[in-house]
């Protein structure tokens, strides 16, 4: 069971805990997380077209966000028996292999408790008159913390280029005290953080160029290697 939200979610907030039966098994999701980066994925309704597409997408992708130490796990707001027919599609159609589970959340429990409900219209909803979730995608750190959260409407596809991308500028943030400018790449300059100044600026980055005093573009350091 999923907790009662309290208050609106927001970057920074910890991610509720919940326990839920996935395609997997059962799990607590704080113990999902472990000591790993999470990307949580919503859908609201089995055999949908765009969410097909998306978790097929998503499965392609998972060698990367697995590299990366990120674990995938999907929401749709129906049965685990409809989810794995609805796996046996997604992978026909996609030429993927889902590994990662699936959320059921027939009951719309934890769409509730992470803010996923679609207030677009009073029309928006099922036989039962419950509003359909929205699709949304959370990226959550080791420390439960959320860190992204997106809302797509039903009509536009995500971009899972755009999730790893993100994934990757988070990571890069945490491990070397910057910030990423728009359309950045692994491999591209960053952004000195504000918080570091000019002089501890050097230490770390001896190439760090000033654009303005409030914008120093880096170059990364290079990773040291051991010997073989």
């Amino acid at each position: 069971m999923a907790e009662q939200r309290a208050t609106p979610l927001r970057l920074g907030s910890i991610a509720p805990n919940f326990d839920a039966e996935t395609t997997k098994g059962p799990i607590n999701f704080h113990e999902f997380i472990g000591d790993n980066w999470v990307v949580l994925f919503s859908h609201p309704e089995d055999y949908t077209p765009v969410c097909t597409t998306e978790l097929g997408a998503f499965a392609k992708l998972e060698p990367e966000f697995t590299k990366r130490g990120v674990k995938l796990i999907g929401l749709s707001a129906n049965t685990i028996d409809s989810h794995e027919g609805w796996i046996k599609d997604i992978d026909e159609i996609s030429g993927s292999k889902l590994n990662f589970p699936i959320i059921g959340d027939k009951e719309r429990k934890v769409a509730y408790v992470y803010d996923m409900l679609d207030y677009q219209d009073t029309t928006n909803v099922d036989s039962k008159g419950i509003a359909f979730t929205i699709r949304s995608v959370f990226i959550i750190d080791p420390k439960k913390t959320i860190r992204l959260i997106l809302s797509y409407p039903a009509s536009t596809g995500r971009n899972t280029a755009e999730v790893l991308r993100v994934v990757d500028s988070l990571q890069t943030g945490d491990k070397h005290r910057v910030t990423t400018p728009i359309n950045w790449v692994p491999g591209d300059d960053v952004i000195v953080h504000p918080g570091v100044n000019n002089e501890l600026a050097k230490e770390l980055f001896p190439d760090f160029k000033i654009v303005k005093p409030y914008l120093r573009f880096t170059p990364l350091p290079k990773e040291k290697t051991s010997a073989a």
